[in-house]
């Protein structure tokens, strides 16, 4: 009898520490980008579970994936009864040849076909598009496909939205669905991947008024925002990789790294984990400054892989340095409210609080006067992985930084004053009235970003007053 209550206690307690690891993650990829993204995100996550392009465990994993937990994939992947692991995902965009690729590609056999949707024309790079017209014909079909693999989770953490606010669907569409989540799944985290506009290269004319709605919709309807440019990430593989022609699949590759140590603690185990919750609760001081400036290292090629110590010091160091960064903008020039580092692989909190220690008395990282503590630090066992015959070589470590600082304002700035410069002449603003806009809508958005701006340099120029009166002071 006692072995057999033992025996059924013990069955309890698997089920709870089962259950308290089910948490799971909807991702859903947008328009091109959104869906490239995914394409290489998925990619790089069946390599880490040890999952085949077919969906089927692979049976020759070796001793690193056997470290993790059996449900480790649980977070990203449903497990089907024939033993297929299906993504809990979505992908959209309104036109077919994109998503065709997806298709027809080496994980074609990965997806449900029935959370794979296109539509037969695209946004044409207009918001208006997206949002009114084109997008709203397929947004009950897509918030039914996202119902569905909501309800086959137990525990949903939350939402990925992979989009950029440059194009028409991603800004569009994207906007539409971010709106719809809000309503319908008001409490769960919801955290975009947005792609933003490059200073100096430009996919679209009218990419200001796109990059300026889409902006105005995140900061309402989103819990966390992290901006990545384009420019950013060629420069990255041009200066750091040696990579002088760069394809899409090679920047997605480098944003996949970042999607990857981000979710690493919700599907490995790790000395201390970060959930969802904690990204919001640690990295957004109010509500409406949610825009993160995200960075990631190491970035050495294969080549140089024998010349660098990848030492957690190093890796500390060249998170803050602007070649690691995702987006264009001097963080030098600003505050941080706040800093969120995820380690993973052979890390001890030893040396990370020695690499903190030492990175604080060089006063290359400000913070503001009112947050001393500053940083929120994640360890995660697992190593990372990176793609065969990728740009990237092997560690035994790596960090991600995730930081709210008010060096992010010149994305918005720069955006605002281009469209401005369009809207001054009402240039191209006839195609956005004709899908169904107002004009009186274009303004309203650029106040609306005008007044995060505005937010910004206030916390900057406070603390700038803040610093000023304490060096007065005898």
């Amino acid at each position: 009898y006692q072995r057999r209550v033992r025996g059924g206690f013990g069955s309890i307690a698997r089920d709870r520490h089962l259950c308290c690891r089910m948490r799971e993650i909807i991702t859903i990829h947008i328009g091109q980008a959104g869906v490239q993204t995914g394409n290489s995100c998925w990619e790089l996550l069946c390599l880490e579970h040890g999952i085949q392009p077919d969906g089927y465990q692979d049976t020759d994993l070796d001793s690193s994936f056997e470290a993790a937990s059996d449900d480790a994939y649980s977070t990203f992947f449903g497990l089907t009864s024939a033993g297929k692991h299906v993504p809990r995902s979505v992908f959209v965009d309104l036109e077919p040849s994109v998503i065709d690729e997806v298709r027809t590609g080496p994980y074609r056999d990965l997806f449900h076909p029935d959370q794979m949707i296109s539509g037969k024309e695209d946004a044409a790079n207009n918001f208006a598009r997206g949002h009114y017209s084109v997008g709203k014909e397929k947004i009950d079909l897509i918030l039914d496909r996202v119902r569905k693999v909501a309800d086959n989770c137990s525990g949903l953490q939350g939402f990925l939205l992979f989009q950029s606010v440059c194009g028409g669907t991603g800004s569009g569409l994207g906007a539409l669905i971010s709106e719809r989540l809000s309503a319908d799944f008001d409490k769960k985290s919801k955290i975009a991947f947005a792609l933003s506009p490059s200073p100096h290269i430009s996919s679209c004319v009218v990419e200001p008024y796109n990059a300026v709605f889409s902006t105005h919709s995140l900061l309402e309807h989103t819990d966390v925002t992290l901006l990545m440019d384009n420019e950013s990430i060629y420069d990255i593989c041009h200066n750091r990789l040696d990579v002088y022609g760069p394809t899409y699949t090679d920047l997605n590759r480098l944003i996949a790294q970042v999607i990857s140590s981000l979710t690493a603690s919700l599907r490995f185990d790790g000395a201390l984990n970060v959930d969802l919750c904690e990204f919001q609760t640690n990295l957004v001081p109010y509500p409406r400054m949610h825009f993160m400036l995200s960075a990631y290292a190491p970035f050495t090629s294969v080549e140089n892989a024998y010349c660098e110590a990848f030492t957690v010091s190093d890796l500390t160091n060249s998170v803050f340095e602007s070649s690691h960064m995702m987006v264009q903008c001097d963080a030098r020039h600003g505050k941080y409210m706040a800093c969120c580092l995820m380690y993973r692989g052979d890390v001890v909190p030893k040396d990370i609080n020695s690499a903190l220690s030492s990175l604080k008395t060089k006063h290359t990282v400000e913070f503001v006067d009112w947050c001393p503590t500053g940083f929120k630090c994640g360890i995660n066992s697992q190593p990372p992985t990176v793609v065969p015959g990728g740009d990237l070589c092997k560690s035994m470590r790596a960090l991600c930084n995730i930081s709210n600082t008010t060096a992010i304002c010149d994305v918005f700035s720069r955006t605002d004053h281009k469209f401005d410069m369009l809207f001054a002449k009402r240039s191209f603003v006839h195609w956005y009235v004709g899908e169904g806009m107002e004009e009186g809508q274009f303004s309203e958005a650029r106040e609306d970003v005008a007044a995060l701006e505005k937010d910004f340099e206030e916390i900057y120029l406070d603390s700038q007053e803040g610093e000023q009166s304490e060096a007065d002071e005898p």
